[in-house]
C-alpha cells in the first residue's frame, strides 16, 4: 500500500482523485490511532487533521458539479476548481465545509471545527490556561482524535460506492 500512496496524486479533474484522497484519509486515520496507542497525542492530532483534510478533498471532488452550480460567481467557480478541490487550504476549510453542508453533507462543519482545533493542538500542545490551545490536557485532545476518526470512518464507509 505504501507504493500506492507514494505515487503522484491523480489530477483533480480525474475520477481517480477522490479514491486516492479517500485512501490517504484512511491511512492517515490509521496512523493517528497508532500514534495514540503509543501516547504520541500531538502527532496523533496532526495525523487526524491530515486525514480529515484528505477526506474533504475527496468530497470536494465528488461534489464538484453541485458546488459549481451553487457558486455565485465565475471567480468562485474558478477558485473551487483551481485551488479549493486540489489544495483544501487550511484557512478555508470552514467555508468549504459549509459549502459541502449546502450540497447535502450535514454536520460536516462541526467535525471540521474539531479537526481545526486538533491542528492547533498539534502545534501548541495542552494548555491549562486555554490561551494557546482549547485543550487543557492531552487526554482531552486524545478523546477528540478518537471522535474525529470515528466520524471520518463513518463518512468514508458511506463513500465506498461512489469511488473506485
Amino acid at each position: 500500500m505504501a507504493e500506492v500512496l507514494e505515487r503522484p496524486l491523480p489530477k483533480p479533474s480525474s475520477e481517480d482523485y477522490a479514491a486516492a484522497r479517500l485512501l490517504e484519509a484512511l491511512v492517515e486515520a490509521r496512523l493517528a490511532l497508532e500514534f495514540l496507542s503509543r501516547g504520541l497525542v500531538r502527532n496523533a492530532a496532526g495525523k487526524a487533521f491530515q486525514a480529515w483534510r484528505a477526506l474533504l478533498a475527496a468530497l470536494l471532488r465528488l461534489e464538484l458539479d453541485k458546488l459549481l452550480k451553487a457558486a455565485k460567481t465565475d471567480e468562485e467557480r474558478k477558485w473551487l476548481v483551481e485551488r479549493a478541490a486540489p489544495r483544501v487550504p487550511t484557512t478555508r476549510m470552514k467555508l468549504l465545509s459549509q459549502m459541502l453542508e449546502g450540497v447535502g453533507h450535514g454536520g460536516i462543519s462541526f467535525a471540521t471545527d474539531k479537526a481545526l482545533l486538533l491542528h492547533e493542538y498539534q502545534y501548541h500542545g495542552p494548555d491549562p490556561d486555554l490561551a494557546a490551545s482549547m485543550y487543557r490536557s492531552k487526554e482531552e485532545a486524545a478523546r477528540d482524535v478518537q471522535l474525529l476518526i470515528a466520524e471520518l470512518a463513518r463518512r468514508a464507509d458511506g463513500l465506498k460506492q461512489r469511488v473506485k
